[in-house]
């Protein structure tokens, strides 16, 4: 368990931070970008999960500490001497699935894309999907040793975000719940 006894150590004035490895890297290299990345993304699960109930409210919070997870998985390079890094395992990725397709079956297929709206929850799983997308670049654009399970649980999670957006507009307006593009409906 992790143990904070002080939220500033002054060791990141010099515009570097520490990896789990203790070595250091500068704050805009491309590894601490795609964590950052994952920090905000789960700070907008979090804001979604304010308006979720239940069984958006514990798959969210599933999510939350598997981007914990994948956040130490970025920020511990290869494989730290004497102790097993913390690292997404397929079965991460497999939950995600799982519930994808649990959710995607009360779902009418889709003939137009959906736009970003629609109850509270939606919204803000749109928001938290499209910072995901972001996370998921970084990760790739980090590139090296990453984990390669990092950008797959990114972009299943990203999907995943996606269905429950759609989800939670189906429960809440007795299934039309999408808001859909009309390509050049304003033309």
């Amino acid at each position: 368990m992790v143990k904070l006894n002080r939220i500033y150590t002054r060791t990141g004035d010099d515009g570097s931070t520490g990896l789990a490895d203790g070595s250091r890297l500068a704050k805009d290299s491309p590894r601490v970008a795609a964590y950052g990345a994952v920090d905000e993304a789960n700070a907008a699960i979090g804001v979604a999960r304010l308006h979720a109930s239940e069984p958006h409210q514990t798959m969210l919070t599933r999510v939350q500490n598997d981007m914990f997870d994948l956040g130490a998985d970025l920020a511990t390079p290869g494989d730290p001497a004497g102790r097993a890094a913390l690292r997404i395992v397929p079965s991460q990725v497999e939950r995600l699935e799982q519930e994808i397709d649990a959710m995607n079956a009360e779902l009418a297929p889709l003939n137009s894309f959906v736009l970003p709206a629609g109850t509270p929850l939606a919204a803000f799983l749109h928001v938290a999907r499209a910072t995901v997308r972001r996370a998921e670049r970084d990760a790739v654009t980090a590139g090296g040793d990453i984990n390669p399970l990092v950008v797959h649980y990114l972009n299943r999670l990203s999907d995943h975000l996606f269905v429950m957006a759609r989800h939670a507009n189906l429960h809440a307006h007795g299934g039309d719940g999408d808001v859909l593009w009309v390509p050049a409906a304003n033309r």
